[in-house]
């Protein structure tokens, strides 16, 4: 057998998720709710759309919705890319930046409407998955 002691420590390896083409609409300018609509699966499109509503002054609950979705749409294409349920999604790999925000605009969005249980769990897996995307994104600003 050839692994050694380190190698069984060292974890599952970072998941990378593939480009997203909404991530391109996005930055050409599209509405987030046209990119939603062409694109409903894609974790950058939902977060777009729920830092929008964010941005906006929307209710509190219309941002932890489409948070919601987000986070929801990147557990199932972590999952179809390897993803066993922990392990590193780092921030440096942008296509896994639709997902790390939905996250944390899920974990901002059940703090301020008091879901301290899913601020939590929320912000913890943030931190686990990425700590520079926790670092990065956890502020209310």
């Amino acid at each position: 057998m050839t692994s050694s002691f380190g190698d069984l420590m060292a974890g599952p390896p970072p998941t990378h998720l593939p480009a997203d083409p909404a991530d391109a609409e996005l930055a050409g300018g599209d509405a987030p709710a046209a990119v939603v609509r062409r694109h409903p699966a894609s974790p950058a499109a939902w977060a777009a759309l729920a830092l929008q509503a964010k941005d906006a002054g929307a209710d509190d609950v219309t941002v932890y919705a489409y948070s919601r979705v987000g986070y929801h749409r990147s557990l199932d294409m972590l999952r179809r890319n390897g993803w066993k349920g922990h392990g590193p999604v780092p921030w440096e790999h942008e296509p896994n930046r639709g997902f790390l925000r939905s996250l944390a605009l899920l974990a901002l969005a059940a703090r301020a409407i008091g879901e301290t249980e899913e601020w939590d769990r929320c912000s913890s897996f943030l931190r686990d998955s990425s700590a520079t995307a926790a670092d990065v994104l956890l502020t209310d600003d």
